[in-house]
């Protein structure tokens, strides 16, 4: 964009990143014209946002750049309910304690992505709690059930749904709609805010807050959603072999992250660019050139992977998981690493468990370890193989074929690193 041409309103970045799915009408005027105060609610049933997160998180923050003031809800009260959008099953209700830790793991991950002080437009971070647990059961259905029809409610796609499933619905998660519509009231009446955004699953409940604030306020209040992310070959997004993928280094170490985002295919690379970064037309547009003239770089893939883990993890976080990714595949050094680094590392090549005894004197020689390994076929070749130059302890080239290895040479006395050639690793746990 040159420096002649008007900045993007909101909805004209939101449009052009792929990030509109459903808006109410009247939404996209309001936002060009005026300055509003928006809402996305966060589900608190771990003490770690995920990936699937992100997307969301991302519209607070296009909000708060276009001069917005972005709301992030935690449903302390509701995530003591559950919402049954998107939901085969009722989940499990958590305790206020609970509820509590999680809410404090989350407000740190969102600081990552909000200003929640110094800017003209401050982030806010609310808890549908305090709303919501001083309700009492008469109170609330004489004024607001009174406002909701059980056909009104029933016509939703997320009620609907799990009324025609096996599972069948609980009253329990039935009720969610009224309390999620009573979040965007309740906001409404304390902080003017008149937009909720959200997924595309969301729509019903969003809606029915928008109906509500009309009834009981005479007030006007938009919505917008945003596409449920899937990949293209039908892969549920965040999801790997492993299990979800947390914002949490503690539940997935930036290496791991990194790495999820370095393996997005050729077909979605380019729309994640737009969804989870800040990058610009011309930059996109540049990776996409990339993408198409030489795949083989993987240069999109790369950025979009640097991006995402630099601002989830920081740049001390984006160093280790690009010195990580150097060790596996570009034969880095592993000095710096622990002995849990290295194991998540190198999770998926081979291994070998020896006991810690069989290293005990002057160590095992180089020669019977590779072959324990698999490493080589013979004693003799092995020794052919450390005399070429062909053999790297722990990321350090052996030359001395008759080498032993003690015990000391294991990173934090748990694991060594064998690597053969350029590319092939083993790992080697010792154990006892």
């Amino acid at each position: 964009m040159t420096s002649s041409q008007a900045a993007p309103t909101l909805v004209e970045e939101l449009r052009w990143r792929g990030l509109i799915y459903d808006m109410a009408e009247g939404a996209e005027e309001v936002l060009a014209k005026h300055k509003v105060t928006g809402y996305i609610g966060f589900d608190p049933t771990a003490d770690s946002l995920h990936v699937g997160s992100l997307l969301p998180i991302m519209v607070l923050v296009h909000l708060q750049r276009h001069g917005h003031t972005p709301i992030a809800l935690v449903g302390g009260g509701t995530g003591m309910i559950g919402d049954p959008s998107g939901k085969a099953s009722e989940r499990q209700l958590l305790d206020e304690e609970q509820l509590a830790h999680n809410q404090a793991g989350i407000r740190a991950q969102l600081a990552h992505f909000l200003a929640f002080e110094g800017v003209e437009n401050p982030a806010i971070m609310l808890n549908n709690a305090d709303w919501l647990r001083p309700l009492s059961l008469i109170g609330f259905l004489r004024d607001i059930g009174k406002h909701f029809t059980v056909n009104y409610m029933t016509a939703k796609d997320s009620v609907k749904t799990r009324l025609e499933s096996e599972e069948g619905l609980s009253f329990t998660e039935f009720s969610y709609m009224l309390l999620q519509s009573y979040d965007f009231l309740a906001m409404y009446r304390s902080h003017n805010c008149t937009f909720q955004f959200g997924g595309s699953d969301q729509w019903g409940n969003i809606t029915a807050g928008m109906e509500l604030i009309r009834r009981v306020e005479n007030g006007k209040a938009y919505g917008l959603t945003v596409p449920l992310v899937t990949t293209t070959s039908g892969v549920k997004f965040g999801k790997t072999e492993e299990g979800t993928v947390w914002l949490d280094a503690a539940r997935t170490s930036p290496f791991k992250f990194y790495q999820f985002w370095l393996n997005t295919g050729d077909e979605d690379v380019i729309r994640y660019l737009k969804y989870f970064t800040l990058l610009g037309p011309d930059e996109v547009a540049t990776l996409e050139k990339a993408l198409i003239d030489a795949p083989e770089s993987r240069e999109a893939q790369r950025r979009l992977a640097e991006e995402v883990t630099l601002a989830v993890h920081g740049p001390e976080g984006l160093a280790r998981a690009e010195q990580a990714t150097d060790v596996l595949f570009g034969g880095g050094d592993v000095s710096g690493f622990g002995a849990d680094d290295l194991l998540d590392i190198f999770a998926e090549v081979p291994s070998s468990a020896i006991p810690a005894d069989e290293f005990a004197g002057e160590g095992l020689p180089i020669a019977n370890l590779l072959v324990r390994c698999g490493l080589e076929s013979g004693k003799k070749r092995a020794r052919t193989l450390v005399e070429s130059g062909g053999v790297y302890l722990n990321g350090q080239r052996l030359d001395d074929p008759q080498a032993t290895i003690p015990l000391s040479a294991a990173i934090d006395g748990a694991v060594i690193v064998l690597r053969k050639g350029k590319r092939t690793h083993h790992l080697i746990r010792i154990e006892g």
